[in-house]
């Protein structure tokens, strides 16, 4: 059971490589936390998404740690890597998304295998619900692929610094996604969030389940996932510089289309993340407050 972890962002809005700063005195990141979560859950192999130019940074600091503690690979986000016949549309430089990011890993990924963020705290609640589910998950009786997705109260994954990208979930009476819109900028609001949508700004209740990209899927989903860029691709529609193949919009299709059916694990777990430099006295604070607690040793590995 694989843990894919998509490190391949810089942080544009954080000013940084933010996967790789410390938030403890012993020099933890925030991914040191998943990755011992995971462990606990019952991973037993952790691959990194990541640029090929922070190779030996990552190489260098998370894999000095866990490489001993689990088998670790690194796979590279390359813009490049689409299929044929397209290419690069000339001057872009932004990476294709996340869905192409966990594309980036299809070659050596052949379990079951959950998705996270490198710079999200998650909490282990999630692991240990990732874990449960991908280890019973069969073929549904309709012939569907079993996924699963952790699902957060709006309320507990905003900050105060700015906006966030969340995937705003519609749930079913059985407790499956039956849809997922992926809003790139939802802020708090002075009577809860509202979220963008073109220059129109619109209320959301605070208790709305929302994705983290927080993920759990079978070896199929990568298959499946590779059909959906190639349209992605061919559709053409947005700006070619900027357009993004996002992870959720994938598994909407793959719903959609009635490939799979996912079913949403609901945590009042609180996340904690750095997507601004502000934040960072925040998760400091919350990540110390659980080692006095006891959940986390002061040294992890």
């Amino acid at each position: 059971m694989t843990l894919v972890i998509m490190a391949a962002g810089m942080g544009s809005r954080y000013g940084g490589l933010k996967q790789i700063d410390p938030i403890t005195p012993e020099g933890a990141f925030i991914l040191d936390f998943s990755i011992y979560d995971a462990l606990a859950a019952g991973f037993d192999r952790v691959v990194f998404v990541i640029k090929e130019e922070n190779y030996e940074i990552f190489k260098e600091t998370v894999g000095a740690r866990v490489e001993s503690k689990v088998r670790t690979e690194y796979v590279f986000q390359r813009l490049e890597d689409l299929p044929a016949p397209h290419t690069v549309p000339d001057g872009r430089v932004r990476p294709w998304g996340t869905g192409h990011a966990v594309l980036s890993a299809r070659g050596v990924v052949d379990d079951t295998f959950a998705v996270i963020n490198a710079d999200d705290f998650y909490g282990r609640d999630a692991m240990m619900r990732l874990a449960d589910f991908l280890h019973t998950a069969e073929t549904l009786p309709d012939g569907k692929e079993p996924f699963c997705m952790v699902g957060y109260r709006l309320e507990n994954t905003l900050t105060e610094h700015g906006s966030v990208s969340r995937g705003v979930c519609s749930i079913d009476a059985d407790g499956y996604l039956s849809g997922i819109v992926e809003r790139t900028k939802i802020m708090r609001t002075e009577t809860g969030a509202a979220y963008q949508d073109g220059e129109e700004w619109f209320a959301l209740p605070t208790d709305t389940t929302v994705s983290m990209n927080c993920w759990g899927f079978t070896p199929r989903a990568m298959q499946l996932m590779e059909g959906y860029f190639a349209r992605f691709l061919e559709a053409g529609e947005g700006d070619p510089m900027r357009r993004e193949f996002y992870l959720p919009a994938a598994v909407e299709g793959m719903m959609t289309d009635g490939f799979c059916r996912v079913r949403v694990l609901e945590t009042d777990a609180v996340w904690q993340g750095v997507t601004y430099p502000e934040d960072k006295a925040r998760v400091v604070s919350a990540i110390r407050a659980m080692i006095d607690a006891g959940v986390y040793p002061a040294k992890l590995w």
